[in-house]
């Protein structure tokens, strides 16, 4: 399929007005392909050549104006429209269309619990062309009328509310001027929960097998979409723009949710069937309130061109965690941004693939697809909540108003945005802008204290060239209590500074960046090291704890702490932790990169039975039933770093863990796949399992499992199901490339890493961009790390067969790779 490059979009977008589309579905023509008529209404402004859009499993007519056109003049996704007049013109497309089994265009899933069948569109970035003709561009905004032939017993959602004609075909209400890939339909015999809140429809979906989950949670999350809307309506003084607002939870969704106008769709798994931490109840809430604010920012105004994505997605990060802040019970979730999402943003911004928050070279949607990335939401994200900080929250709203005002039902670029804020304070908005979004890297600050007279003084040592507004915080020993920390005060900064700020005596910890405010890494002087060496749990605030578990992190991963160190630091101190983001974080850190990557194979069984013991000590704690949440964290790290099969395999038989929880499903396929990796079970057992849980989870949960075994023939199926067969969805795709990389089962494995990179070339030209991503991120071989295994990698990238999104996931990996080798080898970062 070819690309559309941002020079043909300009020239497109001068030439074109396009004013309404109306497209018929008709979704009854069997289980491969569906119908796809097409009408769309624009202007061309002079006379001239464009074309259209479409990737049809069968073109079948079209017609300009009335004229008939030849099909055969399609070229992979374009089909020219050649000698238009200056004036008003129609085109109608008859097409047939392939259903999806990868989350792109309209995927098509039937549920293994019950047979049902459900459908949804997935069309961002370009995904339009499978479902109907479009100029496909986001500045080419139009209006979009949907009818839907849709199976007996089903129902459909859109953009706008929808009926059902006295024909049975389902009508949706026209959109306001909205992007191509905001269009959005979901049809399927879904189970439906709806309420109404100041006059607007609301409604909550998900397919039937779900609906007693769906309906457990019901209450909760319409009083935390009706918090949503209410918070921005106090923020935003343009009202919320569209007729109603659904959300749909559908089956193998690639992303966390999108922001389709009106009607929003989320994976699934956010109907939660199994137990779940207070911080994973937080994360849907923030995804509601992250999907809303795009609304306003990203459907009301949209990006001009994909260079902007950020605006779209860095604004919608923060608001999302500010909203679920100020709006609703979950009061910290910046706790949780510190440790998960940011510390995403600094891995991707010390990549060689890093890029601007606000890149200015995305010249195709190729390219435009990759910047999805940390950087684009979490450093995007943490640059707002530094500009927010910098210029005050009013200034910061009024600028955001004046944009909406300006832009609304339009498309902006970055520099109206900084125009609009620039309109709303006397501060040099453009110079911030420069210096932060069309720059790249991760600057560092190290306090300096310095003391004369018995006076101490503080500089901040700046490696970098970003403006920082921070507030540094100052903690002193408890004289009750010397492991716990008490702050004295906490200081704003501005970094540069002008002279050396005087604090009194010296604290027992001084905290660069407390608050989280700015975005860097942070280092500490040697006093304040040794106190948090010793101290670490004893400060009262869990995001400053959290700061400095990411300080922790950062300095194993430029090689300025040795990796047992960090695991001796948690050994200490994470037993008593009791924020539950800050305990997962840290035990996924110590788990997945330390014991997985960062130690030699001959260090990994001392590190795991570390992580066991601190496992271990969290559930002693836990035992009186006061802290659900972190006991289940327990439950689950202790399931994934257990060496002998002995106690999760009693757990297993049992149904519980002693003391509780007892094992629910997500529980009882953890300690099965964990099982096969110790080879302590078999395909019987997998069987069983699979026939107790027929679900979409549970054929997951088995794909992993069997993947899992330490068995040659175990393997080799895998491997061809991922990479000879195309019948893996998405989701059994990623559960199978999962279970198939083990750090146990190293030598049986060995031969597959060179045929990673044979057969991931192919499968990703073959399956598209969603597979190839897939692919790198699950697929590759990440606990080879050795030099020769680099050597391998770098020679890849060197072909030029490989597609973009499949050399981006294989660039990141080798550069996280060398990483590891020079963690290994003892070498700080450069």
């Amino acid at each position: 399929m070819s690309v559309l490059t941002r020079d043909e979009a300009q020239l497109r977008a001068q030439f074109l007005d396009v004013h309404r589309y109306t497209v018929e579905l008709d979704l009854t023509t069997g289980d491969e392909t569906f119908g796809s008529r097409t009408v769309i209404r624009f202007t061309a402004r002079t006379a001239g050549d464009t074309f259209v859009e479409v990737k049809p499993a069968e073109l079948r007519s079209v017609t300009l104006d009335g004229h008939p056109l030849e099909p055969r003049s399609l070229h992979e996704d374009r089909l020219p429209l050649e000698n238009l007049t200056a004036g008003d013109h129609e085109l109608r497309v008859d097409a047939v269309m392939r259903y999806s089994r990868t989350g792109e265009g309209m995927h098509r899933f039937t549920d293994p619990s019950d047979g049902e069948t459900y459908l949804y569109t997935q069309l961002f970035m370009d995904d339009v062309q499978r479902i109907f003709a479009a100029f496909d561009q986001p500045d080419l905004k139009a209006v979009f009328e949907m009818r839907v032939k849709a199976p007996e017993g089903w129902s459909v959602l859109a953009n706008g509310i929808t009926e059902q004609r006295a024909d049975g075909v389902w009508e949706a209400a026209p959109t306001p001027p909205i992007s191509t890939y905001l269009v959005a339909v979901a049809a399927g015999p879904w189970h439906s929960v709806r309420t109404e809140h100041r006059g607007l429809p609301f409604g909550i979906h998900c397919r039937r097998s779900l609906a007693p989950h769906l309906d457990a949670d019901a209450e909760e999350i319409f009083e935390i979409t009706r918090a949503c809307y209410d918070r921005y309506h106090e923020k935003f003084e343009e009202p919320y723009p569209f007729d109603s607002y659904d959300q749909a939870f559908v089956p193998e969704f690639n992303a966390g949710a999108m922001e389709n106008p009106g009607l929003v769709t989320f994976r699934d798994e956010f109907v939660y069937r199994s137990a779940v931490t207070d911080t994973e109840r937080q994360t849907r809430a923030m995804v509601i309130a992250h999907e809303m604010a795009h609304m306003w920012f990203g459907d009301l105004v949209t990006l001009k061109w994909w260079d902007d994505i950020w605006l779209n997605e860095s604004f919608a990060e923060y608001m999302g965690y500010q909203t679920t802040a100020e709006a609703t019970r979950f009061t910290d979730p910046w706790t949780e941004f510190g440790v998960t999402r940011k510390a995403w943003g600094y891995e991707a911004d010390q990549r060689p693939t890093t890029h601007p928050v606000a890149p200015e070279n995305v010249d195709d949607t190729a390219s435009a697809l990759l910047n999805f990335d940390g950087i684009s939401y979490a450093k995007g994200a943490s640059a707002l909540r530094q500009l927010a900080a910098w210029l005050g929250e009013k200034a910061f709203l009024a600028g955001i108003n004046t944009h909406f005002a300006r832009h609304k039902f339009g498309n902006a670029t970055l520099a109206d945005f900084i125009d609009s804020l620039a309109s709303a304070t006397e501060r040099d908005v453009r110079a911030w802008a420069d210096s932060w979004l069309r720059t790249t890297g991760v600057d560092t600050l190290t306090p300096v204290i310095e003391t004369a007279d018995g006076v101490c003084t503080l500089s901040v040592d700046h490696k970098g060239g970003r403006p920082h507004h921070l507030v540094a915080g100052l903690y002193d020993h408890d004289v009750a209590d010397e492991g716990r920390l008490v702050l004295r005060e906490r200081i704003g900064l501005d970094v540069p500074q002008d002279a050396p700020r005087p604090i009194g005596k010296r604290p027992a910890l001084l905290l660069s960046n407390d608050g989280d405010l700015t975005y860097a890494k942070i280092r500490f002087d040697a006093e304040s090291f040794e106190t948090v060496r010793t101290s670490l749990s004893g400060l009262p605030d869990p995001l400053s704890r959290a700061i400095v578990w990411n300080s922790l992190r950062d300095a194993v991963r430029d090689g300025e702490l040795a990796p047992t160190a960090y695991l001796e630091t948690a050994r200490v101190h994470l037993p008593r932790e009791t924020d539950l983001a800050v305990a997962q974080g840290v035990l996924a850190f110590a788990t997945g990169q330390i014991a997985d990557r960062y130690l030699p194979a001959e260090q990994r069984p001392a590190a795991l039975a570390t992580l066991t013991a601190l496992c271990r000590d969290l559930l002693r704690r836990t035992e009186d039933g006061d802290h659900p949440g972190l006991r289940l964290i327990a439950v689950r790290h202790l399931i994934n770093v257990a060496a002998h099969p002995d106690t999760i395999a009693a757990w297993l038989a049992d149904g519980t863990v002693p003391g509780g929880p007892e094992l629910d499903p997500e529980l009882r396929w953890r300690i099965l796949a964990r099982l096969a990796v110790l080879g302590a079970t078999d395909e019987a057992a997998i069987a069983a399992e699979l026939a107790r849980d027929p679900s979409a989870t549970g054929q997951e949960g088995a794909a992993r499992c069997r993947a899992a075994l330490p068995d040659a023939e175990a393997k080799r199926a895998a491997w061809a199901a991922m990479f000879t067969g195309d019948e893996l969805s998405n989701y059994l795709f990623t559960a199978t490339a999962q279970g198939f990389w083990q750090p146990e089962q190293a030598e049986l494995v060995r031969e597959y890493v060179p045929r990673f990179y044979e057969d991931a070339v192919p499968l990703a030209a073959r399956r598209g961009p969603a597979i190839a991503a897939a692919a790198g991120r699950y697929c590759f071989p990440a606990h080879f790390v050795d030099a020769g295994h680099l050597r391998l990698g770098e020679a890849c990238l060197d072909g030029t067969d490989l597609t973009p999104a499949l050399r981006r996931g294989i660039a990141d990996q080798l550069d996280d790779l060398a990483r590891a080798l020079r963690v290994r080898e003892g070498k700080q970062e450069q």
